[in-house]
């Protein structure tokens, strides 16, 4: 003897809107993303890229390079997500006298610019440079290329 049960099935209106998954290797919030300037606070920087083209922005006090770039389009890659541990955000500050003002690299940080493609004594990571008013009328230019090599390639296995 079987017995058989039959379930009846409610058709449900069908959704009218699509939603679409978006993936990406990093969150919009994490890096590239900068809140704008308050009047009478803005801080400029230029970038000139490796094509010798001049890009200025206004933003704000606290803002890094590499948010600052990424939030523009510019290609500056950030392989590490800005945590000091690769070199692809490598920028070369032009004014010796702005490169004076900025703090002393740490040591993390001069391990890095070690792998860095066309160092100079004026390199550093856009990372690692958070605009001031100290820092205001800074540019920096690109450098032609870098190299994708991040901490983690040299962990012992």
């Amino acid at each position: 003897m079987s017995t058989s049960t039959s379930r009846q099935l409610s058709l449900k209106k069908a959704p009218t809107q699509v939603f679409r998954r978006t993936f990406t290797s990093t969150s919009s919030l994490s890096h590239g993303h900068i809140d704008p300037p308050k009047p009478g606070e803005e801080r400029h920087i230029t970038f000139i890229d490796k094509n010798g083209e001049s890009y200025t922005f206004e933003v704000s006090d606290g803002s890094n390079l590499l948010d600052i770039a990424q939030a523009n389009d510019l290609e500056m890659e950030g392989a590490c997500g800005g945590s000091c541990a690769c070199s692809t955000c490598h920028v070369v500050v032009e004014d010796p006298d702005m490169y004076d003002k900025m703090e002393e690299p740490d040591d993390d940080e001069n391990d890095m610019l070690d792998l860095a493609f066309g160092l100079t004594e004026t390199s550093r990571l856009g990372c690692q440079i958070k605009m001031s008013k100290e820092l205001d009328g800074l540019v920096v230019r690109l450098p032609s290329m870098t190299r994708n090599l991040q901490a983690s390639d040299f962990a012992k296995k």
